[in-house]
C-alpha cells in the first residue's frame, strides 16, 4: 500500500498543502519587502563584514 492511501483516510489533509504554500508565499513576500526596505547604506556596511580586518 502506498504512502499516498493513508493520506486519503484523513480527514481535511487537503488543507496542509494550501497552508504550506501561503506560508512559502508570505515567506517570500516579507523577505522581499525586508530587501526593498532595507536602507541601502546599512547594506553596504554589512557587506563589507567579510573584508573588515580590524581586530574588535
Amino acid at each position: 500500500m502506498k504512502f499516498i492511501h493513508y493520506l486519503e483516510n484523513i480527514s481535511g489533509v487537503s488543507i496542509y498543502p494550501l497552508t504550506s504554500l501561503l506560508i512559502f508565499f508570505i515567506f517570500f513576500v516579507v523577505l522581499l519587502w525586508f530587501v526593498l526596505k532595507t536602507d541601502k547604506q546599512y547594506l553596504k556596511e554589512i557587506e563589507q563584514i567579510p573584508f573588515d580586518n580590524k581586530k574588535k
